[in-house]
C-alpha cells in the first residue's frame, strides 16, 4: 500500500495524464458555472474529490488549466469584484414593494367599487323581471 506522498504522487499524474488526454470539447461537457467539475474530474481520474483541493500540486494544475482554457475561450472569464469605491447595487425593495402595493390596492378598490355597483343593477334588474315572470306564470302566458 502506497503511503500519502507516494498516492499524492500517483493522483498529480493520472490528473496529468487526464488534462492532456481532454479535448475542448470535452471540456466544455464537463463545465459548470464557469469552472470545470471538480465532481466529475475525480470521476473520470479515479481519485476523491478531496484531493483536488488537498493535494496542492493538483489545486495549481486545475487552477492553471482553468485559466488556460479561459484563455482559449473553453470557458468564460471570471466576473470581477466591485471594487471598494463602488456603490454596490441594491434593491430598495421596502419603498419599491410599498408603491407597488398602493397602486395595485388602488386599482383593487375601484375594481371592486365598480363590481358592487354592477352587482347592485343587476339586482334590482332581477327584482323587476321576476315580477314580470310571476304575472305571466299566473295568467298562463309564459313563453315555450
Amino acid at each position: 500500500m502506497a503511503n500519502g506522498k507516494q498516492l499524492s504522487e500517483l493522483n498529480f499524474a493520472t490528473f496529468n495524464n487526464w488534462v492532456a488526454s481532454q479535448t475542448d470539447e470535452s471540456f466544455r461537457q464537463i463545465a459548470s458555472r464557469g469552472v470545470l467539475s471538480r465532481k466529475e474530474i475525480a470521476v473520470q481520474c479515479g481519485f476523491s474529490k478531496s484531493a483536488l483541493d488537498q493535494n496542492p500540486r493538483i489545486k495549481a494544475a486545475l487552477i492553471s488549466a482553468e485559466n488556460g482554457l479561459r484563455a482559449r475561450g473553453v470557458l468564460p472569464p471570471i466576473a470581477t469584484k466591485p471594487l471598494e469605491g463602488d456603490i454596490p447595487l441594491t434593491r430598495v425593495v421596502g419603498a419599491e414593494k410599498s408603491a407597488l402595493e398602493v397602486i395595485r390596492l388602488k386599482r383593487l378598490e375601484d375594481e371592486n367599487a365598480s363590481l358592487r355597483a354592477e352587482n347592485g343593477e343587476l339586482k334590482r334588474q332581477l327584482a323587476r323581471f321576476t315580477v314580470i315572470h310571476e304575472a305571466l306564470a299566473l295568467t298562463g302566458r309564459l313563453p315555450r
